[in-house]
């Protein structure tokens, strides 16, 4: 298999692990990664809120968090984020557990910086056997989704083979 097919397939695995209801997330993320110019015009209105006029080299990446998002299988966070903020959009998640995690918060890290209190959130979820991660997209924002903490590994692996990072929170 060409570098080219790996990077390829594991963008698609990595979407399908994170969407599995949703194909057309698949589809957008191969669609910027076979037709940039053609992504990059399709969507050119979303591109430019965050800043990118023209296809660059991790458009793919971009467009697995666009659409995670607009599934609401994605949080994405300020770097300077109100813990209630982070904790009312993250219970907005498709993907959240079934069992609340919030009920092992204590109060004082309801007061903690962005970084620390989303670390401490992904040591609650996996508590109660979820995940959260970070799918880093070289900014100064948090994308972060839920998923089973079994999958964690598979996703930094999916992700690395692809020429990106994800990061498990509270490991």
């Amino acid at each position: 298999m060409s570098s080219t097919d790996t990077v390829r397939a594991s963008l698609e695995a990595t979407a399908s692990l994170l969407a599995p209801a949703h194909p057309d997330v698949a589809e957008q993320v191969l669609h910027a990664y076979d037709d940039p110019e053609g992504y990059a015009r399709t969507h050119a209105a979303q591109l430019d809120e965050r800043g990118i006029h023209e296809p660059v080299a991790e458009l793919a990446w971009i467009a697995l968090v666009d659409a995670l998002f607009e599934h609401r299988l994605l949080a994405e966070f300020d770097w300077k984020e109100d813990p209630q903020e982070i904790r009312a959009h993250l219970r907005t998640l498709v993907s959240r557990p079934s069992v609340d995690p919030w009920a092992l918060f204590e109060a004082d890290e309801m007061s903690l910086p962005t970084h620390e209190f989303l670390m401490a959130c992904g040591r609650h979820y996996r508590d109660v056997g979820a995940a959260l991660a970070v799918l880093d997209i070289e900014s100064d924002c948090y994308p972060v989704v839920c998923l089973r903490a079994a999958q964690v590994e598979e996703l930094t692996t999916l992700a690395g083979r692809a020429g990106y990072t994800a990061q498990g929170l509270g490991n």
